[in-house]
């Protein structure tokens, strides 16, 4: 599998000799734009800021990049908006993106420029400490290089960024931000290669064996379960959507069990490689994009690689429920009643409510592990998109203070996150004569809430739970801007790994 290659992100106190680039900041003060967060000891003779100046607005309007000049040195100074906002976390980050995404696309090929970045202004109070404006600018910058690469063939031989330099007069005492930054967004980076993956590439037996190779070196175990295993041991859902297609399912597990850790989180994800619907058959249009709909696997496994990469001292056991959805002779059927896991009977409602069946068997198995908290992850109904719109990731908690703990932590990760209500309606919307549950309503309402009901069955009773729906966010339809480029995300993956950091 052709993988992403990150800069190499650094701190520095003063200006490196060798820059090729230096990005500061661009603020609105008055009718003027003014530079902000430029090093000590730069020479800014030879600039032009009177340019910024020249409709200042515009100029200085968040992820905005203009040319200032060049420094004594031949390093090229650039100014990114910072907006009129106050400098959040979220600002710095989609700012270092815009300005490296920038720089990108505007070097020559094959080039590797060394480029640093100064957004912080130490003289000016920020509404965020310097630990986390280290972090978000690392993060943006890093991400906005990323390019997605093609699945089959030779990488492309484009501009690319070479090293990021982060100034930063405190640099020895801010390290381990700018590290945690580097592992974030190398997970990010990874679960967007996977996702954008075609799904003759990317099926359960590759994605399965891909885990093993992406995880070797880091103190995990890994148990896969192939179809035979699956079905011997009754995971219901798990089979019955993956019968319709000549690709057979697996799950997998992978724990992280660091010797003194007296905490345990667990993440499920689900993992359909390409979902066409089954007999429920997608529109044509639906379906171009749903190779994406393993995006809450890739999720939950690339969080699970970046704590252990970074060592926390907590407990992760991440479960990728994988199969492909398809029509055929053998596919699962609307009306089936299958036997979950956990031994409870579903009426199937409709074969493209998939995802819930798979991450239903996945919450069962981890039953065992008896975590703190549980957390599933799918790209799982287009009722949360019509919600929340495509950049919000949707939630739904066991109690306020689990929803209080993911969405804190989506806030310092910079990913939008809306809690949304698990209601009685919701679950009697699953009542069926026919089986102890059914699968889904087909009623124009409630979609999301009634996935997640069907899901709380299977968390475990006075279970600390989460659930993400990340069907909007997860993919970017769009033109590439700031930290995002066109296609996968990797939605998640930050809010994940800061649960975990909260629970060291």
């Amino acid at each position: 599998m052709i993988t992403t290659t990150l800069p190499s992100l650094t701190l520095r106190a003063d200006l490196p000799p060798d820059a090729d680039v230096l990005v500061v900041g661009s603020r609105l003060s008055g009718d003027r734009g003014t530079i902000y967060g430029l090093p000590q000891g730069v020479d800014t003779a030879s600039l032009d800021l009177d340019l910024l100046s020249v409709g200042a607005p515009a100029r200085t309007e968040l992820g905005t990049v203009s040319l200032l000049g060049r420094l004594a040195s031949g390093a090229r100074v650039f100014a990114v908006g910072l907006g009129s906002k106050a400098l959040e976390a979220t600002v710095l980050r989609r700012a270092a993106g815009a300005a490296l995404r920038h720089l990108a696309g505007q070097a020559g090929d094959g080039a590797e420029l060394r480029v640093a970045i100064s957004l912080h202004e130490a003289s000016v109070i920020m509404p965020t400490s310097v630990y986390d404006m280290v972090r978000a600018v690392g993060e943006g910058a890093l991400l906005g290089t990323y390019v997605p690469v093609k699945a089959t063939g030779q990488r492309p031989s484009g501009a690319r960024i070479g090293s990021v330099t982060i100034i930063d007069p405190a640099a020895e005492e801010h390290a381990g931000q700018a590290r945690l930054a580097g592992i974030l967004a190398g997970a990010v980076a990874r679960t967007r290669d996977l996702v954008n993956l075609p799904a003759n590439v990317l099926y359960p037996q590759t994605f399965a064996e891909e885990v093993t190779s992406w995880f070797a070196g880091l103190p995990v175990e890994i148990d896969i379960r192939d179809e035979h295993q699956l079905a011997a041991e009754g995971f219901g859902g798990i089979v019955a959507v993956g019968q319709g297609s000549v690709h057979p399912p697996r799950l997998v597990r992978v724990a992280y069990s660091p010797a003194d850790a007296t905490q345990k989180l667990v993440l499920v994800g689900k993992g359909i490689t390409f979902d066409s619907g089954g007999l429920d058959i997608k529109p044509s249009s639906g379906m171009l994009e749903m190779r994406c709909d393993m995006g809450g696997a890739a999720a939950v496994l690339a969080a699970t690689h970046a704590i252990a990469e970074l060592g926390l001292n907590v407990a992760v056991v991440a479960y990728a429920a994988m199969a492909e959805n398809m029509p055929s002779g053998s596919a699962y059927r609307p009306s089936d009643v299958i036997t979950m896991h956990d031994g409870t009977t579903v009426q199937v409602s409709n074969t493209d409510a998939e995802g819930r069946l798979v991450l239903a068997d996945g919450l069962s198995a981890a039953q065992p592990d008896d975590p703190e908290l549980v957390i599933d992850v799918a790209t799982l109904t287009g009722a949360c998109i019509r919600a929340l719109g495509p950049r919000t990731i949707g939630l739904v908690a066991s109690s306020e203070s689990v929803a209080s703990r993911l969405t804190h932590a989506a806030e310092v990760a910079g990913e939008p996150m809306w809690q949304l209500p698990l209601t009685d309606e919701a679950r009697d919307a699953l009542r069926t004569p026919w089986a102890d549950l059914r699968s889904a309503h087909n009623e124009p309402h409630l979609g999301m809430q009634v996935a997640a009901a069907f899901l709380e069955h299977f968390a475990g009773e006075g279970r600390n739970w989460a659930h993400l729906d990340i069907a909007g966010p997860a993919w970017h339809a769009g033109a590439a801007e700031d930290i995002f480029a066109t296609g996968a995300t990797g939605s998640a993956v930050r809010s994940l790994v800061e649960v975990a950091l909260t629970m060291e």
